[in-house]
């Protein structure tokens, strides 16, 4: 416990680091060390990962040292963090905030070596353009040091095409590559993959159809049955059993309670309650027996046409798994949209109609708890959302988080 508490305590005092003014000095440091001096530097992305650290991505505009006349700033994207990484990836950035500092220039992740060539647009054209010429190219998520997803638009004879390019850690391209083929095989409708990987980046095409959460928006997907969200489960195959198993939310909820109290730390006494009462709810209620699940079942990651579910996407963590944990993240998630924005109007009816449905097939008092877990685990991801009312969101998101505590334990309850 008092390793635990320690760990805490340092991650807190990295993450008031990288958000203050003090961290601007250790940039420019490492800017100067390569020909450069710092303009200005803005945070635009804080990633807290509990038990293994923080860390920033910077936008920073900086002047080349040895120039002639007054040259424009460039604008670089210079990461630090606190976590462990190989030196020969990084740059070593010295001590600061009890943590040892490492950097790097993106592209040039030191764990995801294949986002310098997913980023590259000759690359990007002779590996996937199929003969094209690219149009766009874009990203559109990156978790540092863990994944990042790029979106590139390719013109050719037949008109414009749409493909995205997966940038994993070594060797898990390979193992996505496979999980695709085996749900293709099994009738999921997964986006199709553009052969295997190269350098650790899968590249699929686009999936047919507007993600779930538009229909949610819209009128609370009231068109879309849930028998068919839990049909896409029912299709999962058997062999998915057989791979190696991803934790769910709940069994992480400690770290994520962590994570929640460093974002939010005058609720952090009301958050270790929550985790506490979660954590006795987690051991006595029943999870049911290890079937294939997706691993990470939520509106975003389900595609909608003609008022059916056309796609499936973000298949890395599908494995071994529990029902209930697929169905919590699929209503956690539900619950949390108004706290992400103030036009998901139609969520408790959403909400109702699909826990009505889902509660018919395990234990509703798991259903809940883990519920409650997947919205505490989105707590501090109001942080890197961009508002700047985020604490605002965070704090919802708790109190989401808590409700959920109270889903009825059958369709009749509501």
């Amino acid at each position: 416990m008092r390793n635990g508490a320690h760990r805490d305590e340092a991650e807190q005092r990295q993450v008031q680091y990288l958000t203050s003014t003090t961290v601007h000095t250790r940039l420019g440091q490492v800017l100067e060390e390569h020909g450069h001096r710092l303009v200005r530097a803005e945070l635009v992305d804080l990633q807290h990962r509990p038990g293994a650290g923080a860390t920033g991505i910077f936008r920073v505009r900086a002047t080349p040292v040895e120039s002639g006349g007054s040259p424009e700033p460039q604008e670089l994207f210079l990461a630090l963090t606190a976590e462990a990484v190989p030196e020969d990836g990084v740059i070593v950035a010295g001590q600061d905030a009890d943590a040892t500092w490492s950097a790097w220039f993106h592209p040039h992740d030191p764990l995801l070596t294949g986002l310098a060539l997913a980023s590259d647009p000759d690359s990007v054209v002779s590996l996937w353009g199929g003969g094209g010429a690219l149009v766009d190219l874009q990203t559109i998520s990156y978790r540092p040091l863990r994944r990042a997803v790029l979106r590139a638009v390719v013109s050719g004879d037949t008109g414009q095409r749409t493909l995205f390019l997966k940038v994993m850690r070594p060797g898990l391209a390979t193992r996505l590559h496979h999980r695709h083929t085996l749900l293709a095989a099994a009738g999921v409708p997964v986006p199709a993959v553009l052969g295997p990987p190269v350098a650790d980046v899968l590249a699929l095409e686009q999936g047919q159809g507007a993600v779930l959460a538009t229909a949610i928006m819209a009128d609370g997907a009231r068109h879309i049955q849930p028998a068919d969200v839990l049909g896409v489960l029912d299709r999962m195959p058997q062999e998915l059993v057989e791979l190696p198993r991803r934790e769910a939310w709940s069994d992480r909820i400690v770290d994520y309670g962590h994570a929640a109290a460093t974002a939010l730390p005058g609720q952090a006494q009301r958050i270790r309650s929550l985790v506490e009462h979660l954590r006795r709810q987690l051991d006595t209620t029943d999870r049911g027996p290890v079937v294939p699940t997706h691993g990470d079942f939520y509106e975003a990651n389900l595609l909608v046409s003609r008022n059916r579910i056309s796609g499936v996407l973000d298949i890395d963590g599908a494995g071994p798994g529990h029902r209930v944990d697929d169905l919590a993240c699929f209503l956690g998630h539900l619950a949390v949209l108004p706290a992400v924005d103030h036009r998901y109007v139609y969520v408790d009816q959403a909400l109702r109609r699909f826990h009505s449905s889902f509660v018919a097939g395990v234990d509703p008092a798991a259903l809940a708890c883990r519920s409650s877990a997947v919205a505490l685990s989105l707590v501090a991801g109001a942080r890197d959302s961009g508002r700047r009312d985020w604490q605002a969101s965070a704090r919802q998101r708790l109190d989401i988080a808590e409700s959920l505590l109270a889903l009825p334990q059958s369709a009749a309850g509501w």
